[in-house]
């Protein structure tokens, strides 16, 4: 990972203590569907991922989540959740899995999260996540079909796993670059769908290169940018409203709010192809 990243994530995260997320787990609370954590071997390792299973009656098409540059969060359970209820078979891996002392993930690894993700091998995260592709499209409640979506660092990789993959039908990119290299380009078999904010220029401004990139390899490219949103919108469109007085708050969160309902719908209208 990008030395860029590692500083967000040790700079953001002590900043928020670990991004408090107590009103999605509020929501995981509540929720009525079947929610589990099962661990995946991916050679002498095993990735806790946690599930949430839709209340449907035929089988369903799965989605990987691949989470933030913050680890396994409330929030991207929450999103799993929220897949569910769109119906949809929805699987969070944690790729921190092992990395943490005596064996744990993200959570015992606190501030340290973002460390440990500069520090995975790009192809562990591979392995990792093709091992959670070929679990979840066998489960019998899956259609065999899985997409694959992640948010800002997971971002990135989702379009990263485009390239290694032949098997998914879809990859969603949460405002993560795109990999430069056009023989990478060249391997990706499913169409890349994109979200980003327009106040995210260090992510945004990759956009058009992947554009050309895409189109030099024949690939099918779809990216949206949300005006006035900011880098994690997805999650910070979600919180609580801001209890701030202050005016440009206010603006940035409902900017992001619009962005993040926005973003959602047309998420699922693409999901539906699949």
């Amino acid at each position: 990972m990008h030395r860029s990243f590692a500083l967000l994530a040790t700079v953001l995260v002590a900043a928020t203590g670990a991004r408090a997320q107590d009103w999605a787990k509020a929501r995981l609370d509540a929720s009525p569907r079947h929610l589990e954590w099962v661990k995946i071997p991916q050679g002498k390792r095993q990735v806790e991922s946690f599930v949430a299973y839709p209340e449907v009656s035929d089988k369903a098409t799965a989605v990987v989540v691949i989470h933030e540059i913050f680890g396994m969060t409330d929030w991207v359970r929450s999103v799993a959740d929220q897949l569910a209820e769109a119906g949809y078979i929805a699987i969070a891996p944690d790729l921190l899995s092992g990395q943490a002392p005596n064996g744990g993930g993200s959570a015992e690894l606190g501030s340290g999260v973002g460390k440990a993700i500069s520090a995975l091998p790009p192809d562990q995260i591979t392995a990792d996540l093709n091992a959670v592709v070929d679990y979840v499209a066998k489960l019998p409640a899956c259609n065999g079909r899985v997409v694959v979506a992640g948010f800002c660092w997971g971002g990135g990789q989702t379009f990263r796993f485009a390239t290694n993959n032949p098997d998914i039908k879809a990859a969603f990119a949460f405002y993560g670059p795109g990999p430069t290299n056009v023989d990478d380009l060249a391997r990706i078999h499913c169409p890349v769908y994109g979200f980003y904010a327009g106040n995210d220029a260090r992510v945004t401004a990759t956009v058009p290169e992947s554009i050309e990139l895409m189109a030099k390899a024949g690939k099918t490219y779809e990216p949206a940018t949300y005006e006035g949103a900011g880098h994690g919108f997805m999650r910070a469109g979600e919180a609580p409203p801001v209890a701030e007085a202050d005016q440009k708050a206010r603006v940035a969160y409902e900017a992001n709010k619009r962005a993040r309902d926005t973003a959602w719908q047309r998420w699922l209208y693409l999901l539906k192809k699949f």
